[in-house]
């Protein structure tokens, strides 16, 4: 990675803390594994297949933080650009806009600024992924039923801030340098999700030109 990239993507500018898997555990070791097939320049299909006797709910576990953590990174990138008066609205261009919705403050799908809608959604995974009873840490404690229901929301959830940035946001990357950066997280997460039938191809919509020109 470059100096210019390190310094994109130093830690001062996440948007939140990295959360990090524990060395010695389980979780840790697959992360590892997830990391070190990527690093050998595998081919990304074949790097988030599925490795020999682990189990689905660890590998995906493993790779919803790891897309946290760096979906984040690419969001606090272009952070300033990204206003409510920039973007009033959190869309994907004209034909798609997103309202937020949770089981507080937001009972109803609700309009809101871009940046506003991604704090709420990157505060909701942060405590999803924190939460030892959908994503608990210690071997041998049992993934709960509606964890793949989890697994997937989130991740749902995190494909719209590529449409965000994507859509209203990719020269700013561009002028960053970030572009290949970008462009190899996104063809990774594209990768895993449709790997394991994860994300609804409704969702996938608002960038399926681009992605079928990047991911054959």
């Amino acid at each position: 990675m470059s100096l210019a990239l390190k310094q994109v993507f130093n830690k001062d500018r996440t948007f939140r803390p990295k959360r990090k898997f524990e060395p010695g555990t389980q979780r840790f070791e697959l992360h590892k594994k997830a990391q070190a097939s990527l690093n050998a320049g595998l081919d990304l299909k074949q790097a988030v297949q599925l490795p020999h006797g682990e189990g689905l709910h660890d590998w995906v576990a493993v790779h919803v933080v790891d897309f946290f953590n760096r979906i984040n990174l690419i969001y606090g990138t272009i952070s300033d650009s990204c206003t409510d008066q920039s973007c009033p609205v959190m869309s994907g261009g004209p034909k798609y806009e997103y309202r937020w919705q949770d089981d507080s403050k937001y009972k109803k799908p609700t309009a809101l600024p871009a940046p506003k809608y991604m704090s709420l959604l990157m505060d909701w995974i942060e405590v999803q992924i924190n939460n030892e009873d959908i994503f608990p840490t210690n071997v041998g404690t049992p993934f709960p039923k509606t964890f793949m229901q989890v697994a997937k929301k989130i991740l749902s959830r995190l494909f719209r801030v590529f449409v965000h940035v994507y859509i209203h946001h990719f020269d700013r990357v561009t002028q960053m340098g970030a572009e290949a950066h970008v462009n190899t997280c996104y063809k990774h997460f594209y990768y895993f999700i449709t790997e394991f039938n994860l994300t609804d191809h409704k969702e996938l919509e608002p960038l399926k030109e681009m992605t079928s020109r990047m991911c054959h």
